[in-house]
């Protein structure tokens, strides 16, 4: 059978999201600056789902921190959701995407995010295929898990507009209030 784009069933991941389907009429599409987007699927299976996280705060703390937390928790959502379809755990393959450093000057949650992703999938033991981490520009992402077939469009990058100094507002000044005391009210 012959599909074309407009018979596909599009499933929109948003930050703080793990979805996960058998259907291989779905695409999901998620877009990416710093957050990381994993796409995870078990070929045999014929399932496959993707999330899309963000770890804020600071990642230079020991351990496990509460923004690791926060990955993991997706992370772990995506992988217990496949398997409650029928994936198998040793057939899982990973893609990642996203981690871009989009603002200059601020620390770089996009490498951290990106890290921590790959960091997990070796943990785990999920073997991983491919994708795009990094780089400067945002990105659309599409991903049909049953296939695990995944499209990235890279936005333009975005350039901060030139300031232009401000005027100062005028001074306010009341207006003179009527000699005679009457007032009319509406």
């Amino acid at each position: 059978m012959t599909r074309t784009p407009g018979n596909w069933r599009r499933v929109h991941i948003i930050q703080g999201e793990a979805k996960v389907d058998t259907d291989p009429d779905v695409v999901m599409t998620t877009l990416l600056g710093s957050c990381v987007a994993a796409c995870i699927r078990d070929p045999g299976a014929g399932v496959g789902g993707m999330n899309h996280f963000l770890l804020p705060g600071d990642m230079n703390a020991g351990a496990q921190t509460q923004s690791e937390s926060y990955g993991l928790y997706l992370m772990e959502l995506l992988v217990n959701g496949l398997l409650k379809k029928g994936a198998r755990r040793h057939a899982l393959e990973a893609k990642l995407f996203g981690g871009a450093r989009t603002v200059d000057g601020l620390s770089d949650i996009g490498a951290k995010n990106g890290a921590f992703a790959k960091r997990f999938l070796e943990m785990e033991g999920i073997a991983y295929v491919g994708g795009d981490l990094g780089g400067d520009q945002g990105r659309r992402i599409e991903y049909w898990p049953h296939s695990g077939r995944a499209r990235q469009i890279l936005m333009e990058k975005t350039v901060a507009a030139p300031r232009r100094p401000v005027a100062p507002a005028p001074a306010f000044r009341p207006a003179p209030m009527p000699a005679g005391g009457d007032l009319e009210l509406f």
